[in-house]
C-alpha cells in the first residue's frame, strides 16, 4: 500500500502542466475550517504555494495560513515553557530527595523539550525542503479532476470516504487511502468508472518487513526521475444531517507489484498512468470499464529504485 508519497503539492504545477483551473473557493473553505479548529492537515508546500499566488482571492488564504502558523507557534512556545519548568522543578526536587516521579519528570520533560524545540525550529524555517511535499493518510493534497471536460485542481483528503457512508467509516476502514484494482467493481463500485482523479507524485514510501522481522520504510523513486501520474478515485461526501462540512477525499489505486518492488518484500504498487491517458482516465465512460482497465494495462513501468528512508 502507498502509505506516503512526495507529491506535487504546489497547485501551480497542475496549472502549468494540464492547463487546470483552481478551485480557490474550496482551498479557502479548507483553510477556514482548519482555523476554526477542524482536524485538517496539509503539506507545508501546499500552504507555501499561496505566498506566490497572484489571484485576487489568494491573499485571504495566505492570511488564514499565516494566522494558523502564528497560533501554532504560540501554542508550542507555551508548551515548551511548561515543559522546561517541569524539568527545572524536578531537578530542584532531586537535590533535596531522589524520587521516581522527579526522575521521570526530568526524563519525559527533557524529551518533550527536545521535541518541541525541533518542531518550533521547523515551523520557523523559511527554506523549503523535499519533506514539505510529503503526505500521509488523512492529509490534504491537490488532486486533478475533470468537470465538464475541463481540468480542475482542488484539495482533497488522502483517505477516501465514499458518498453515502457515515463519518465513522474512517475509523472502520482506515486503509481506504488505497483502492485495490481487484476490488474496484466491488468495494469501490460507486467511484470506479464515475469519479476519477489524478495525483502527481515524485516518490512513494512503503512499510516493508525484512527477513529479520524488522519493519523498515523504503522510498521508491523512478530511476529516470519522471513524475508518476497516479490513478485515484475521488468522492464528495455530504453529511445528510448537515452537521459536518462537506469532504472531498481520494484513494490511490494499487495493483500487483512491479518486480523490483516485490523483490524487496512489498506486495502492491501504485498505478502510474501514461501522460497521454490522463484525459481518458479523468473522463471515464461508466459503461465501458474494459477501456479503463486498458489504461491500467498500458501504464508506465519505470524501474523503481529504492532506499531506506531517513
Amino acid at each position: 500500500m502507498c502509505y506516503s508519497a512526495q507529491i506535487w503539492a504546489d497547485y501551480h504545477r497542475y496549472v502549468r502542466q494540464f492547463g487546470a483551473t483552481v478551485d480557490i473557493a474550496e482551498f479557502a473553505r479548507l483553510y477556514e475550517q482548519r482555523n476554526r479548529g477542524g482536524k485538517i492537515r496539509t503539506p507545508r508546500a501546499m500552504d507555501a504555494a499561496f505566498a506566490k499566488a497572484g489571484a485576487p482571492e489568494t491573499p485571504a488564504i495566505s492570511q488564514l495560513i499565516a494566522s494558523w502558523n502564528e497560533r501554532q507557534e504560540a501554542e508550542l512556545q507555551q508548551e515548551l515553557f511548561r515543559q522546561k519548568k517541569r524539568v527545572a522543578d524536578a531537578q530542584r526536587a532531586l537535590q533535596v530527595r531522589v524520587t521516581k516521579k522527579a526522575q521521570e519528570d526530568v526524563r519525559i520533560g527533557g524529551n518533550k523539550v527536545a521535541q518541541l524545540t525541533a518542531r518550533l525550529k521547523d515551523l520557523q524555517r523559511s527554506r523549503p525542503v523535499p519533506e514539505d511535499s510529503r503526505i500521509f493518510p488523512q492529509m490534504h493534497a491537490p488532486v486533478l479532476v475533470s468537470e465538464g471536460g475541463r481540468p480542475v485542481v482542488r484539495p482533497m483528503r488522502y483517505q477516501c470516504r465514499p458518498a453515502g457512508k457515515t463519518a465513522s467509516y474512517d475509523r472502520r476502514y482506515p486503509g481506504t487511502y488505497n483502492a485495490r484494482r481487484d476490488n474496484l467493481e466491488g468495494f469501490w463500485r460507486g467511484q470506479f468508472g464515475h469519479s476519477h482523479g489524478l495525483m502527481v507524485a515524485e516518490t512513494f514510501y512503503e512499510n516493508v518487513r525484512g527477513d529479520d522481522g524488522i519493519n523498515r520504510v523504503l522510498q521508491f523513486t523512478p530511476r529516470t526521475g519522471e513524475p508518476m501520474y497516479v490513478a485515484c478515485l475521488v468522492s464528495r461526501w455530504s453529511d445528510p444531517r448537515g452537521q459536518e462540512p462537506d469532504l472531498w477525499s481520494f484513494a490511490a489505486i494499487t495493483d500487483e507489484p512491479e518486480p523490483e518492488v516485490a523483490a524487496v518484500g512489498h506486495d502492491r504498487t501504485i498505478i502510474n498512468l501514461r501522460e497521454q491517458h490522463v484525459e481518458a482516465w479523468l473522463n471515464p465512460e461508466p459503461g465501458n470499464l474494459e477501456a479503463i482497465y486498458a489504461l491500467f494495462d498500458d501504464r508506465q513501468h519505470p524501474y523503481y529504485e529504492h532506499q531506506e528512508a531517513a
